[in-house]
């Protein structure tokens, strides 16, 4: 039997390719390998818990802190009507962008059956009905973060969507004392003859956000209707003066035009504010052409979280 020889350049040419297939396989497998590691990582990163709260287990989700915070901030960012917390998730990226380095964390509460126990007595969801017990879950997650990660409890805020803006507006009205600042998200006072809580009366800071052409939650009042009837709503501009009338204001807002950063949109922004020494903050940014959504020229959440950084200075 005669055995074929190979010239000596044949054979270094295929132990050569030999190698780079080699090579490129194992570079692949790494890749696959890191990008997974990658996406099971940032999976971990979500923590869902609960606490207990009258005979019912509220959730809440936050992304685990990846440094070692000091004291951190507690911000509350709450669903709308019919949504959940983890997919507020998304609504909140940039602002969790910035709160990571910011020493603070973002935690993303589920409202009762996907509805919150806000102060719109007409409302006809089971929150509403069974007359959950808001202030308690909101308490509990917050001496549950005190306890964890000590947080600080004077630098406590909450902002919400629609439903959740209302959420926030409760968390003013009725317990203040825990609440550094709000804001509110497309979303009115409800009317005098659709509010069901009974105020504390204590001024805090508070910033608005609302549409001009928004069908849900009108900007001058009336009635709010997502498949069902939620009551009547005060306009943008009683539920901006109840604050800063509550805060000790008079007189007119400072104006300002916010940069027009998306001329396409069809929106435009103007900024009223009143702030004085001594006294809370309250500010209304009037979205000029917006709905029942979120303006493109600033991102409603970090937004937020400037309003909120501004009430902790000279601390």
């Amino acid at each position: 039997m005669k055995i074929q020889s190979f010239p000596t350049t044949d054979r270094r040419l295929r132990v050569l390719l030999k190698s780079l297939y080699t090579r490129r396989f194992w570079s692949f497998v790494i890749l696959v390998i890191l990008l997974l590691g990658d996406t099971i990582s940032q999976a971990q990163q979500i923590i869902s818990d609960s606490v207990q709260v009258e005979g019912h287990y509220r959730v809440f989700h936050f992304h685990k802190p990846t440094q070692k915070l000091k004291n951190p901030s507690l911000i509350f960012v709450m669903h709308g009507s019919g949504g959940n917390g983890k997919d507020m998730m998304k609504g909140a990226v940039k602002m969790e962008q910035k709160t990571n380095t910011e020493n603070a964390i973002t935690v993303y509460p589920d409202a009762y059956k996907k509805y919150w126990n806000e102060c719109r007595k007409a409302a006809p969801v089971p929150a509403n009905q069974e007359n959950i017990n808001e202030q308690a879950f909101f308490q509990s997650v917050i001496n549950y973060f005190v306890k964890k990660y000590h947080v600080n409890k004077r630098h406590v805020f909450a902002v919400g969507t629609s439903g959740g803006g209302h959420m926030a507006y409760k968390l003013g009205l009725t317990m203040p004392e825990s609440f550094r600042a709000i804001t509110a998200l497309i979303a009115n006072l409800p009317d005098t003859n659709n509010i069901d809580c009974t105020p504390v009366g204590k001024p805090l800071p508070v910033m608005i956000v609302n549409g001009t052409n928004d069908n849900i939650n009108p900007y001058n009042g009336g009635e709010v209707k997502i498949g069902f009837n939620m009551g009547f709503v005060r306009s943008t501009d009683r539920t901006f003066h109840y604050w800063s009338e509550l805060a000790g204001y008079k007189g007119e807002p400072v104006k300002e035009d916010v940069p027009n950063t998306d001329p396409n949109d069809g929106r435009t922004i103007e900024r009223y504010t009143y702030k004085e020494k001594g006294k809370p903050e309250v500010v209304l940014l009037k979205v000029i052409g917006g709905k029942h959504d979120y303006p493109n020229d600033i991102d409603v959440h970090t937004e937020a979280w400037e309003f909120f950084k501004r009430q902790m200075k000279g601390e």
